[in-house]
């Protein structure tokens, strides 16, 4: 979560404005669909626009800034100016997706900034009446070889199970590696439960969108992904002539492909091919799970972050605002729970985010299953954002420490950041202000000013300005 990243040779974003006529043919067909994001079925008639997917070898139409989402290996290609989280207007594009997916826009006064729409939020004050729509929750039951306690996989199996959907969008293991992702259509249980634990690198899921077109039998489906695939998804839904599309989406930030995946565990650790898999939790330590079921916990501060400053997270992520995954109707993740260490992580609560109705619907059919508890918040996040983007900064700029502090005193700081810093939704709020801030910064140099103003949503800009202070203390380091 902390690591820095600096930057590399980037095309420059005018050279962005492309045609698209190589990815698109001159056919066109009509199809009939339901509605899926309305909240009543209405018929409409969708003109399709049918591009040639891109090859192996060439270039992505985001060039460095592109996310791998999937959309472009398949013939959606030809909406990808409309659809792309990282071309034209960029991320602010879920400003207006939200009213359109949710029925309404996130309320900037209120806890919505920065948690995204809440299905049962409160309009007009910043009370606790949202709590039903954020809590925490763990399996009663944990299901084995779950990252956490298989909250995701629980939903999927049971939307599978209760026939409410025809298929599964999820990630899967690569043939050659385990822990590289390949995106899987799943419509069969086992196929489900062999998509289990977090494979932390970049994933095409909308690649699988190929083989849903061509089978006619695939009415209804259930997508789960990160948000910038969401975005896309967002954008060409009413191209794809399913009757409903569910979303469950999981928090996400700092990921990166999966040569970056092996830089980190060969930075990180001595054992690097015993790492399954591994978590930026909220004891300020990186959480590597090894192939047999034991932790190595390493604090934040004693990673090498100047050898991990660049090759590990990926150009999109710094260019992301959509931290919350605010455009699924349902959003598991663990950012913003009260961590209690001497609980593992594959029997901790995790942190529910319910959108909309149809991310009631999902809870609803495991809500018999699981333990939840209200949301908790305490501390004082500010004076530790701060901290970190300017010492992450520094990192960006080159002048960083050549090496992380020694494991004790590494581990002596994150005991001490535990005592005195922000805990549960605080903690939560911490992490997306200082990927906001850190974002912010990052698209402003890298973009351009006016690239940058059209990327940016408004809601992360009024999280910058609530730091900027009366010295302008975010601005001063664009002048760096």
């Amino acid at each position: 979560m902390h690591l820095s990243s600096s930057s590399s040779s980037v095309t420059s974003p005018n050279s962005w404005s492309f045609s698209l006529s190589s990815f698109s043919s001159k056919t066109t067909r009509t199809r009939t669909r339901t509605n899926a994001t309305s909240t009543s079925s209405s018929s409409s008639t969708i003109s399709e626009r049918k591009g040639q997917p891109i090859k192996p070898g060439q270039s992505y139409p985001a060039k460095e800034h592109c996310s791998n989402c999937g959309l472009c290996d398949t013939s959606l290609i030809s909406y990808v100016k409309d659809a792309c989280a990282f071309l034209g207007p960029g991320m602010s594009r879920i400003e207006k997706l939200e009213e359109k997916v949710h029925g309404k826009r996130r309320n900037t006064e209120t806890d919505e900034l920065r948690l995204g729409v809440l299905l049962n939020s409160d309009t007009k004050d910043n009370t606790n009446n949202s709590s039903q729509s954020i809590f925490y929750a763990k399996k009663k039951q944990p299901m084995e070889k779950a990252q956490w306690t298989g909250i995701v996989t629980s939903v999927a199996l049971e939307m599978l199970r209760t026939k409410t959907v025809d298929c599964v969008v999820a990630v899967g293991s690569g043939e050659a590696d385990a822990r590289n992702p390949e995106p899987k259509l799943c419509f069969t249980e086992e196929d489900i439960l062999a998509c289990r634990g977090v494979k932390p690198s970049l994933s095409p899921n909308l690649k699988v969108f190929a083989e849903i077109e061509t089978n006619p039998e695939i009415k209804n489906v259930l997508y789960i992904g990160v948000g910038c695939s969401v975005v896309a998804l967002r954008e060409v839904e009413q191209y794809l002539g399913l009757d409903n599309l569910y979303v469950l989406g999981t928090n996400c930030a700092d990921n990166g492909r999966t040569d970056g995946f092996y830089k980190f565990v060969n930075n990180a650790t001595d054992k690097p091919d015993e790492v399954l898999h591994y978590e930026f939790m909220p004891d300020y330590k990186v959480h590597l799970k090894m192939r047999d079921g034991s932790y190595e916990k390493i604090p934040y501060f004693s990673l090498p972050a100047k050898e991990l400053s660049s090759g590990v997270i990926a150009e999109s992520c710094k260019s992301c605002f959509d931290y919350v995954n605010g455009l699924a109707d349902l959003v598991v993740g663990y950012m913003g729970v009260d961590y209690d260490e001497s609980i593992p992580m594959n029997l901790h609560p995790q942190y529910v985010t319910v959108r909309n109705e149809r991310g009631q619907k999902m809870v609803d059919l495991i809500k018999n299953d699981l333990q939840i508890t209200p949301s908790t918040t305490r501390g004082d996040r500010k004076p530790f954002v701060l901290q970190t983007v300017i010492s992450d900064d520094e990192a960006y700029l080159g002048r960083g420490p050549e090496k992380g502090a020694p494991r004790f005193v590494g581990n002596l700081i994150a005991w001490v950041l535990n005592k005195v810093g922000p805990k549960g939704k605080e903690f939560g709020m911490y992490s997306l202000d200082y990927h906001t801030i850190r974002n912010y910064l990052y698209v402003n140099r890298i973009y351009g000013k006016e690239r940058a103003k059209e990327h940016i949503p408004s809601y992360a800009m009024k999280i910058v300005e609530e730091y900027e202070g009366k010295n302008g203390d975010i601005s001063k380091r664009l002048e760096l």
